[in-house]
């Protein structure tokens, strides 16, 4: 079992690369054919790049698959590969949203890929994530390259809640602000109407003459 938050990592690659192994699956995907990608520069797409089975992002997309269809990861070999090789690590993001039939919000989710830490699991240096100079420096963090978000969904929903609240005082404030408003209205157009009706002389009432 996993005892860091960084054991899990190597676990999760160690046991989909075992289980490769065992079926007789190769670590690397071989190159397809340019036929079957349909280029005929082989310069021209990432289509015809290798991938590597024995990566960490590798090995989340075959296990999201093979869990979501309910199969074992020999038939899902094919997808996974196609997905990073079109899309790369990033594309764990689009797959996680198909999968679930919505869009994700990682800050009450746990990510796929980096479980939630926010930071990326496969800890790539500056040159590799291609970091400007000044930020090249020893311990270093680079975020999950899948997910936006760190896993905190008691302090978002916390922070969501004292949004809320803030909306619905306003809201009360602004009522009772109109409420108040109206009431002044109300009250100008009620006396207007007796001042007005009050000096109006009743119809067929003559003015009575005055005294000479």
């Amino acid at each position: 079992m996993p005892t860091t938050v960084y054991d899990q990592f190597t676990h999760r690659t160690a046991d989909v690369t075992a289980q490769l192994t065992t079926l007789g699956i190769p670590l690397t995907a071989p190159v397809p054919p340019l036929a079957d990608t349909g280029l005929t520069d082989p310069w021209a797409s990432s289509h015809t790049a290798p991938v590597d089975r024995s990566t960490l992002a590798w090995c989340t997309a075959v296990t999201m698959l093979a869990t979501h269809h309910d199969t074992g990861i020999d038939r899902q070999v094919d997808a996974a590969d196609a997905l990073l090789r079109e899309l790369g690590v990033r594309g764990l993001a689009q797959l996680d949203s198909d999968l679930r039939g919505a869009p994700v919000d990682y800050r009450f989710t746990p990510c796929p890929y980096c479980s939630g830490i926010g930071e990326d699991p496969a800890l790539p240096d500056c040159r590799d994530v291609g970091c400007p100079p000044e930020y090249e420096y020893a311990g270093h963090d680079h975020l999950c390259p899948v997910c936006p978000d760190s896993y905190e969904p008691q302090w978002f929903a916390e922070e969501q809640m004292t949004v809320v609240e803030g909306l619905l005082a306003g809201a009360i404030e602004e009522r009772e602000e109109h409420a108040a408003l109206r009431y002044r209205i109300r009250t100008r157009l009620r006396r207007w109407t007796v001042r007005t009706s009050s000096s109006t002389p009743l119809p067929g009432a003559t003015s009575r003459p005055t005294s000479t």
